[in-house]
């Protein structure tokens, strides 16, 4: 059985909100946390001062390596023997709405992309504490990875008129790019494939961005050549994020594209900086998923993509503010992990948001400055390190076979960055 209006999870494809049970639409009266954390968020944020610090207990540096060191080992072994990560197994009951082959060219591409961004990081800087072994296997996995890669990616498109994934596959594989052509300094040839497969997926953001400005994922208005999709906010922030990581290495995205996403996102942006969900919803902005319960997983994404690309209303203090409530309240988040329906939980909350917005919360955090970053790493720290899987994955939604490796690309990402001030040796 498929489920045609929910599809995927935030990384890759996001589905369009129109369901919600009834239990559901009573919690979103209020986005107070009943048994959560204790909050002192009762009053709206205040962004003319910094927040109030929760007292968070710090996770050790042992604790962080080690989960680190088990997330490395899951991603060595679960690689494919092609090189990619994912694939189209595992199905259940209720399956995301995913034409094929297109859907899982997307998914996979995407996944990969993560998986060589993530192994990448720790092959430029890593923690002493990986092992010779762990350090082999991770320039291995990475060279086949990126034979998959370049091999692959050129051929990526829509799946199909109403099915636009691929936008996932070009936003984080532009991240593995970029990633790839640091690991080949010294190698201009190399790193010059890397710009121009770089170049060749901004072409094709270009190809299927929105009529609106920025990027869907479905296209139910019309299946037009253009997507006639709706903006959605975080898919915008993605890939602007991505673009801005292409322009650090000497790739200028066309304004064009840049400044009609950054446009579409401010329209999406409300005054306490939550996001609508899409431009779709702006006539329903008290709905669960447009309130800061429901904006959780995508605020730090939206925040930190305009903050690069120079909006001087993300200051310092919109930032820290919504890294308080992302700890204070994480409980919205972590009630729909796992859920196998999309949107089920308060605020209309889906699993596949978890290490996505953890994720951008730790890019977020990188720019605040120096001496303010610790509480909020050791924040993140406290909430990735004890949600791994006996395994070593981490995962927040059950999607074919794709979601333990995003799932744990996405958490090593936001720990390795944990490690910089936010843990302390005991």
């Amino acid at each position: 059985m498929f489920y045609r209006p929910l599809i995927a999870f935030a990384a890759f494809a996001v589905p369009l909100v129109g369901w919600l049970p009834a239990t559901a639409q009573d919690a979103v009266q209020s986005d107070v946390v009943a048994g959560s954390r204790p909050s002192t968020l009762a009053e709206p944020m205040n962004f003319d001062a910094p927040p109030e610090l929760p007292d968070v207990e710090p996770v050790d540096r042992e604790a962080v390596t080690t989960a680190i060191g088990r997330g490395v080992d899951f991603l060595l072994e679960s690689q494919n023997p092609n090189g990619s990560w994912g694939a189209a197994t595992r199905t259940k009951g209720l399956n995301i709405y995913a034409p094929v082959p297109g859907a899982h060219h997307a998914f996979r591409a995407a996944t990969t992309s993560l998986c060589i961004a993530a192994l990448a990081e720790l092959d430029s800087q890593p923690p002493a504490e990986l092992s010779q072994t762990q350090l082999s296997g991770i320039d291995s996995a990475l060279t086949r990875a990126e034979a998959w890669l370049f091999e692959h990616l050129p051929n990526l498109r829509r799946a199909s008129g109403d099915a636009i994934y691929n936008v996932w596959g070009h936003g984080y594989s532009i991240q593995a790019l970029v990633r790839l052509h640091h690991r080949h300094d010294g190698d201009p040839g190399r790193q010059e494939d890397c710009k121009r497969l770089i170049r060749d997926q901004i072409e094709k953001l270009q190809r299927y961005e929105s009529v609106d400005g920025g990027w869907g994922y479905y296209d139910f208005r019309y299946q037009a050549r253009q997507p006639t999709s709706s903006s959605i906010s975080f898919v915008g922030g993605t890939v602007l994020v991505a673009l801005h990581e292409a322009e650090q290495i000497g790739i200028e995205p066309p304004p064009r594209i840049v400044r009609r996403a950054i446009a579409a996102l401010q329209r999406q942006r409300k005054p306490d900086f939550s996001y609508l969900y899409g431009e779709y919803l702006q006539y329903q902005p008290m709905r669960g998923i447009n309130r800061p319960g429901g904006s959780l997983g995508r605020s730090q994404c939206c925040n930190i993509a305009l903050r690069l690309w120079g909006d001087e209303a993300i200051t310092d203090n919109v930032i820290s503010h919504w890294l308080v409530r992302l700890y204070l309240r994480n409980g919205w988040l972590d009630i729909g992990r796992k859920r196998p329906i999309p949107h089920e939980a308060w605020f209309q909350v889906a699993g596949y948001f978890y290490y996505y917005g953890h994720y951008y919360a730790a890019l977020s955090i990188d720019e605040l400055p120096a001496d303010d970053r610790a509480p909020y790493r050791a924040m993140l720290a406290a909430l990735i390190v004890p949600l791994q899987e006996e395994n070593g994955a981490w995962w927040d939604y059950p999607l074919y076979n794709y979601h333990e490796p995003y799932g744990t690309a996405l958490a090593l990402m936001t720990l390795v960055r944990c490690l910089s001030d936010a843990t302390a040796e005991r």
